[in-house]
């Protein structure tokens, strides 16, 4: 399937899911979700090609870094730093430490216990 016909699928299944999911009240990331489940190789296959759906979720997280980078003013993130640095890194440093433990007494060794500390606690 040519880059074109999949770039289409996947605006026509967005434009489609969104604004139903939003009328229903629930969130447009549900709309998203739902439009590739809907699309993707488990729901009605018009999108099999695991390789380019990837490609397409990179881009997808390229825009929305280049999108919060435009928004984003440098002199409300020097007022807003305790909040940001010190409260939220104490957050992640506290999850990852109750996770690591919490790992560590199912029996992981600690390696283990630290990756799946620290990548859980960032979601």
């Amino acid at each position: 399937m040519s880059l074109l016909a999949q770039t289409a699928i996947f605006l026509a299944a967005a434009v489609i899911a969104v604004p139903l999911f939003k009328r229903l009240g629930l969130g447009s990331i549900l709309g998203y979700l739902a439009a590739g489940a809907a699309i993707g190789p488990w729901g009605l296959r018009l999108v099999s090609d695991v390789e380019s759906i990837l490609h397409f979720g990179e881009f997808g997280v390229v825009l929305l870094l280049f999108l919060i980078g435009l928004e984003l003013q440098p002199s409300r993130l020097w007022t807003m730093r305790r909040p940001v640095f010190g409260l939220g890194g104490s957050q992640v440093i506290l999850t990852t430490g109750l996770l690591v433990a919490f790992a560590y007494g199912f029996g992981l060794p600690w390696q283990g216990a630290l990756s799946i500390g620290l990548a859980s606690s960032l979601s």
